[in-house]
């Protein structure tokens, strides 16, 4: 990775202006291909499927190739010794999240796709150059392989940027992982339709239209590696001019005056050494308080989300009818992230949060993740009072937006994001498990597989210069 290109995509961040699209112009083409796209999805059952079953014998659901994903039971008990059941995916395998970035004009720009998601609540979303399972570029489906996939595949060929496996949503899935991976391509590169170059300044900006730039988009920028970065004093005082916040500016490229990095896996290091999770994998038929019914797997009582079958019909993708299960959200969560100017810098309040899925038991994840109905055996902090109170009087918000969670898997799952920017000497004493860093040092660990999870890292991803 070069010098030049990590400038190149710093200075991307603070133009607004593509030099290929006008930011309203990519709005409209979003609104004419969703006007144009025919789309048919409505939740079904279980027996009408020709493709998924239920597997009495291993107790799972899965599809007659057993590829993509399967759904089992998983259970774990609580130190109050309490017990935690639930249906959980299972996807073992890892797949493509992939975007290409080139110069052009001058600056750099991003090839983002306009692409819909059997999940999605307004189908057209912003999604990386290549979105892809193994399962769909290995064609186990028996579909089209997806556009641009070469590209990835011969990866080495170009500049790698960022090259990661980072973690997915604990909570739903069991261990699950994908390849966050950007590269620059400096060859002429086809642009296909359902495709568009913007600038890191215009994706973001898009970020505050509800539902319209996906997840699997912003974990992947998240990963820019930004703390690599060494600048000139040239380079610096061009930067600073693009940037408008001065604090958020020395947080991303100033060199951290601690380290902090020792005290973070102090913590994180310890619970992965000496936390007993006493988690296992179960028969979906063998989950307490669950009832499996034709149409849905459902919780007797609340519980966030619960498991449906749709048939799919989508034109334009790989394969065009299908269908599948889908877990559905029982409302709207919350991921906060408290920041706070320390001596001049931006820095943000990070949680050490423990899921059930995880592939490390625990990664670092924002201030606040909220489900809409709370998990048994969920404790509030006084954090999480806070929080709740400063955003129910709009106390210091300056981002507050419904942004989707992954539509192959999740069925019309939008979640509240929002940063807050609070005084330091307004701060409740931190409970355990919280820590103050800057974007730099979370930067540093976000290079590290499996160390901050997907919700800080969309989270951090949201920040405008």
């Amino acid at each position: 990775m070069k010098q030049e290109t990590l400038y190149s995509i710093a200075k991307s961040w603070g133009t607004t202006v593509g030099e290929v699209n006008a930011t309203g112009d990519i709005l409209g083409w979003v609104s004419d291909r969703n006007k144009t796209v025919a789309v048919d999805i409505h939740k079904s059952t279980l027996s009408k499927s020709k493709s998924w079953f239920y597997d009495d014998r291993l107790g799972t659901i899965h599809n007659q190739n057993n590829s993509f994903f399967s759904i089992t039971g998983f259970e774990k008990w609580n130190d109050d010794g309490t017990v935690v059941t639930q249906p959980i995916i299972l996807q073992q395998e890892i797949g493509f999240l992939g975007i290409i970035c080139q110069e052009i004009n001058g600056t750099m720009h991003f090839l983002i796709q306009a692409k819909i998601e059997p999940g999605n609540l307004n189908k057209i979303q912003l999604s990386p150059t290549i979105q892809a399972t193994k399962s769909n570029f290995t064609q186990k489906h028996g579909g089209a392989r997806p556009a641009y996939l070469e590209y990835f595949e011969q990866a080495s060929r170009y500049e790698i940027v960022v090259d990661q496996i980072q973690s997915e949503q604990s909570s739903r899935f069991y261990k699950k992982r994908n390849r966050n991976i950007l590269i620059r391509v400096e060859e002429e590169i086809p642009v296909l339709p359902s495709h568009k170059w913007m600038t890191l300044r215009q994706i973001k900006e898009l970020m505050r239209v509800d539902n319209l730039v996906n997840m699997d988009t912003r974990t992947v920028l998240s990963c820019i590696p930004f703390c690599k970065l060494q600048l000139s004093q040239a380079q610096e005082t061009e930067l600073k001019q693009l940037c408008s916040n001065p604090a958020l500016y020395r947080s991303v490229f100033t060199p951290s005056e601690q380290n902090l990095l020792p005290d973070l896996y102090q913590y994180i290091n310890n619970y992965k050494m000496f936390k007993d999770t006493q988690g296992r994998l179960v028969p979906l038929h063998r989950l307490e308080n669950w009832i499996m019914e034709d149409d849905k797997i459902a919780y007797q009582g609340s519980y966030p989300y619960q498991v449906i079958f749709c048939d799919i019909a989508i034109e334009g993708r790989e394969v065009k009818q299908w269908t599948q299960p889908l877990f559905e959200a029982m409302g709207i969560a919350t991921f906060g992230l408290i920041c706070c100017e320390q001596n001049g810098v931006q820095k943000f309040l990070v949680h050490a949060i423990p899921e059930l899925g995880c592939f490390d038991g625990l990664e670092l994840g924002p201030t606040v993740q909220q489900e809409a109905v709370l998990m048994p055996g969920h404790k509030e902090t006084e954090i999480d009072r806070f929080f709740f109170a400063c955003l129910l009087e709009g106390k210091g918000v300056f981002f507050d937006h419904l942004l989707s969670e992954e539509g192959g898997r999740f069925y019309h799952e939008q979640n509240r994001n929002v940063l807050m920017q609070i005084a330091p000497e307004e701060i409740p004493q931190l409970p355990d498990g919280y820590f103050w860093a800057d974007y730099r040092t979370l930067n540093e660990l976000v290079q590290i597989n499996n160390t901050l999870n997907i919700q800080l890292r969309n989270l951090l991803s949201l920040l405008e210069m």
